[in-house]
C-alpha cells in the first residue's frame, strides 16, 4: 500500500498515522491563526497614534501662524496654508505634484517654515523635512514663536 507522507502534501490535512490528527492538533493552528490575525492591529494602533500626534502639531503650528487650526485636517487645504505660513505662493501647491520637484519645494518650505518660526535652517531640514514628527511637535508645542513669512 503507497502512503503519502505529510512533506509532499504540505496541506496540514491529518492523514491516516500522522501525529496531526490528535485531539489538539486543531488547538495550535487556531492559536497560529490569532496571532497571525493581530499581528496587524499594533501597527494600526501607533500608525494612529503618530497620526494624531501630527494632526494636532500642526494643528498648534497654524494656530500660532494665526491660520485655522482646523486646516491640519484637511488634504491639500493644509499643505496651502503651510505654504502661506511659509510665506510662499499658493500656486506651489501645483509643485508639489511634479515627481523630484516636489522633493525641493518640500525642502525650501520647511526651511521657510524654520525661519518663520526663528529656528535656523538646520533645524528646518534635519526638524522638519527629514525628521518631522520630531520637528512639528517642537514647533507647536514648544515655546518658537511665529515671527511673520520667511520668505515674504
Amino acid at each position: 500500500m503507497l502512503t503519502v507522507s505529510r512533506a509532499v502534501t504540505g496541506f496540514g490535512i491529518p492523514m491516516r498515522g500522522d501525529e496531526r490528527s490528535a485531539p489538539d492538533a486543531g488547538r495550535k493552528e487556531s492559536l497560529v491563526n490569532q496571532t497571525d490575525a493581530s499581528i496587524g492591529i499594533i501597527p494600526a494602533i501607533i500608525g494612529l497614534v503618530i497620526g494624531v500626534l501630527m494632526i494636532a502639531a500642526m494643528w498648534k503650528v497654524f494656530a500660532k501662524a494665526g491660520r485655522p487650526g482646523w486646516a491640519a485636517i484637511i488634504p491639500f487645504y493644509n499643505i496651502y496654508v503651510l505654504l502661506k505660513v511659509a510665506g510662499r505662493p499658493g500656486w506651489w501647491l501645483v509643485l508639489f505634484i511634479i515627481p523630484v520637484v516636489n522633493l525641493v519645494v518640500s525642502i525650501i518650505v520647511s526651511l521657510d517654515v524654520a525661519k518663520s518660526f526663528g529656528k535656523s535652517g538646520a533645524f528646518g531640514f534635519f526638524g522638519l523635512w527629514l525628521f518631522g514628527i520630531v520637528g512639528y511637535p517642537v514647533l507647536g508645542f514648544g515655546d518658537a514663536r511665529y515671527q511673520g513669512p520667511a520668505a515674504a
